[in-house]
């Protein structure tokens, strides 16, 4: 069990969720650390304390300046950074006739923005030691759409445009720099778990394999896909879902 031995990881959005399963994941594999950003800093101190080779970092990926302190604080620990997890993601739905500037604006700047955000900051590190894999989180509503999610879709859709176009970019000159996205169904973490059961129940039923996924089912690929078990596969996109239908 030593998959992700010796390497460096990043995971943003890491305290909660899909974000604390991959963290857990890659900690498990014997990754030499596992850096999980996210805004939640108790969250982040509960899992310090229950892996030795996780460091928490408070950090908003909307925070050019922030992510810029952290990339110089990996470089100077750690000379590089191995793997980047674009994981960190909000939700703010509404039909379009309803939907607040705002609620656009402010999904948007986590969502694709961020993404962009870490990227663009991780990659010169990535390029300088002409290695690295990066895994963005995207969505089936990125793949699919879905009512009231104008602006979760649109990032979606974003990331994966930008993983393709990434793909491409990061592998000139021979850097093997790896791009790819995971694009989840309906996953069950503390946020779907409130919704009402009615809800859950249609969701559902609209999903072949009959239930919600697990975070752990999505950690598994996005730790596959980071891997060098994946070393021949970049500019992919990995669909978990339960052959789920919108």
């Amino acid at each position: 069990m030593d998959r992700m031995k010796g390497k460096v990881c990043v995971v943003t959005g890491g305290a909660r969720g899909i974000g604390k399963a991959i963290v857990e994941k890659m900690a498990k594999e014997e990754a030499t650390v596992v850096y999980a950003l996210d805004m939640n800093e108790d969250a982040l101190n509960e899992l310090e304390n229950a892996y030795s080779n996780v460091k928490g970092y408070v950090l908003n990926v909307t925070n050019r300046e922030n992510i810029k302190e952290f990339v110089e604080l990996a470089k100077n620990e750690y000379g590089r950074i191995d793997v980047l997890v674009n994981n960190a993601g909000i939700t703010a739905d509404a039909l379009i006739q309803k939907m607040e500037e705002d609620a656009w604006d402010r999904v948007i700047n986590v969502n694709l923005k961020g993404v962009f955000n870490m990227t663009q900051a991780v990659v010169p590190l990535m390029l300088e030691n002409e290695k690295g894999s990066i895994v963005s989180i995207s969505s089936i509503v990125g793949e699919k759409g879905n009512i009231g999610q104008t602006n979760y879709a649109a990032t979606k859709g974003g990331v994966i445009s930008m993983t393709y176009s990434w793909a491409k970019e990061f592998a000139r000159k021979g850097a093997n720099i790896r791009v790819n996205a995971v694009a989840p169904g309906f996953i069950l973490t503390p946020m779907t778990e409130k919704m009402p059961e009615k809800v859950l129940n249609s969701i559902v039923e609209k999903v072949t394999l009959k239930r919600m996924g697990k975070a752990t089912e999505v950690a598994d690929a996005v730790f596959f896909l980071a891997s060098e078990e994946a070393s021949y596969i970049t500019g992919h996109v990995l669909s978990v879902n339960g052959g789920t239908i919108l």
